[in-house]
């Protein structure tokens, strides 16, 4: 079983969100099936089928919630100092090409996906950044042909 790496904010994001689907989602969709039951034959019930299926989808989403959060190794940013660019690293790069600056946080996947300035340590790019320094250069294998960038700094806050 993989570690799963992730912030402290990562990891309250994830219990938060387990939460919501385990104590209100979850009590919602069971009360969504009774209704749909009472409403007679279940082979042709849209709504009891919908409400079936809501419920699967919801139950897998706790499935991998609870799984992560047994495999979390949490890492406090905060008191992380490194001469290389690690997980939780706050990187700021250079496009040359588009001649644009970017700043992205190399965070875990579930949080990276709803930021546009956080990117997965497991994403092209974060992969690319993890152990080098400022100054160096990264090249990022991308569909559309290789991006280069210039790492300009990095911090950890």
């Amino acid at each position: 079983m993989a570690e799963c790496p992730m912030t402290l904010l990562g990891k309250k994001m994830i219990e938060t969100e387990l939460h919501q689907l385990i104590r209100v989602d979850r009590e919602y969709i069971k009360q969504a099936i009774s209704d749909a039951r009472e409403l007679g034959d279940l082979k042709e019930n849209a709504e009891y089928h919908a409400a079936k299926e809501r419920q699967s989808i919801i139950e897998g989403r706790i499935m991998d919630l609870q799984s992560k959060l047994a495999r979390a190794r949490v890492i406090n940013v905060g008191v992380m100092n490194s001469d290389k660019i690690v997980f939780g690293a706050t990187v700021t790069i250079y496009d040359g090409k588009k001649e644009v600056e970017a700043t992205y946080q190399i965070v875990g996947e579930d949080e990276a996906q709803n930021d546009p300035n956080k990117i997965s340590f497991s994403s092209p790019l974060g992969k690319s950044l993890i152990g080098k320094e400022a100054g160096d250069e990264v090249i990022v294998k991308a569909p559309k042909g290789d991006l280069t960038y210039e790492i300009l700094s990095f911090k950890y806050n």
